[in-house]
C-alpha cells in the first residue's frame, strides 16, 4: 500500500483530526490543497455517496490513493436535518457561526429531552480513481443539542453538541479525548485497522 494518501478535504479542522488519529499508521496524510485540487461537487444524497465522490475526485487529480470523509449532525426533532447539508445549513457559503445560530433558532423553546442528535461520519478510502471496492468505515456519536454555545475546542457544531457521559459539549473536551470517542475518531480507528492489516 502507498504510504502517502491525499485527504479530500480543505477543512483544516478535519485535516488536523485525521492526521492526529492516523499518525501511528506510518501513513503520510496530505491535504488536497497541497496539490491544488479544486473542491468536488458534492451532489450525492447520502454521506457515503458524497465521501466516494470526494475521494474519487482527489484520486483523479493527484494519481494517489485518497481518503474522504463526509460527516454531519442529525437532529431528531428536525427529522434528521441538517444531515448531509450540515456544512451549508445556513446557506451555500455559510460558516460555523451562522450554522450554529440557525440550529439554535430552529430548536428555540424545545426541551432538552427532545433535542437528541448524533454526529455521523462516513470515511471512504480509494486506492485509485476506478477502485470498485472502496473501504467504507462509519462512526456514530450520540448526544443532545444544548441551548447555548460552550467550549473553545473543535469546530462546526462542537460547541452545541452535549455529550451526556462527560456532561459537557464536544467543544469542552480535550482534543485527545474527542479523537478517541467522536464519530470521526470511531470511523478512523476502523480505517486504521483496515489499512494496517
Amino acid at each position: 500500500m502507498n504510504s502517502e494518501i491525499v485527504l479530500a478535504s480543505s477543512n483544516p479542522g478535519k485535516v488536523k483530526e485525521i492526521q492526529t488519529v492516523l499518525a501511528n499508521a506510518d501513513i503520510i496524510i496530505r491535504p488536497q490543497s497541497d496539490f491544488d485540487v479544486p473542491d468536488a461537487i458534492e451532489d450525492g444524497l447520502t454521506f457515503v455517496e458524497n465521501a466516494i465522490i470526494k475521494a474519487r475526485h482527489a484520486c483523479k487529480f493527484t494519481g494517489l490513493p485518497a481518503l474522504a470523509d463526509d460527516s454531519g449532525i442529525e437532529v431528531d426533532f428536525l427529522n434528521g436535518q441538517p444531515g448531509i447539508y450540515s456544512a451549508r445549513y445556513a446557506g451555500e457559503h455559510s460558516n460555523n457561526e451562522a450554522n450554529n445560530k440557525k440550529l439554535l433558532k430552529e430548536l428555540a423553546g424545545i426541551d432538552l429531552n427532545q433535542r437528541s442528535a448524533r454526529f455521523q461520519c462516513l470515511i471512504v478510502y480509494l486506492q485509485h480513481e476506478y477502485d470498485p471496492t472502496p473501504i467504507i468505515c462509519q462512526g456514530t456519536w450520540e448526544g443532545f443539542i444544548t441551548t447555548e454555545l460552550s467550549g473553545i475546542q473543535g469546530f462546526g457544531y462542537d460547541p452545541l453538541f452535549y455529550v451526556p457521559e462527560h456532561q459537557c459539549t464536544s467543544a469542552d473536551l480535550t482534543p485527545e479525548l474527542k479523537n478517541r470517542i467522536s464519530h470521526r475518531g470511531q470511523a478512523l480507528q476502523k480505517l486504521f485497522s483496515a489499512l494496517t492489516k
